[in-house]
């Protein structure tokens, strides 16, 4: 059965988007409880995405790698996470089939 494109998107995309966006924001210096507030999800879902238990099925380009770290930067000066992630899924759509496995 096809998938419809925004299923693969909540459930292979999204989690990744965050977890990139998580392990960037660390590295800027924020701690798991920081993160987690900033981008809407809980402490512990910070703590496996920067263990690399959630979030690992796909590997992004150059592109989508600096946009994410763009977005990273303007989340620390306070644009809102949700806008700077559907930013990011849009490229992600742009570039990517979604007929293609992402898995």
């Amino acid at each position: 059965m096809r998938k419809v494109p925004c299923e693969i998107i909540v459930w292979n995309v999204l989690p990744c988007i965050r977890r990139a966006l998580a392990t960037s924001l660390f590295k800027k210096g924020l701690n798991q409880k920081e993160i987690a507030n900033k981008i809407g999800v809980s402490s512990a879902a910070i703590s496996q995405y920067l263990a690399s238990k959630r979030g690992k099925n796909m590997r992004f380009n150059e592109k989508i790698l600096k946009e994410i770290e763009k977005s990273a930067d303007a989340i620390l000066k306070g644009n809102d996470a949700i806008e700077e992630i559907c930013k990011i899924c849009k490229i992600i759509k742009e570039e990517m089939s979604m007929e293609e496995e992402i898995c």
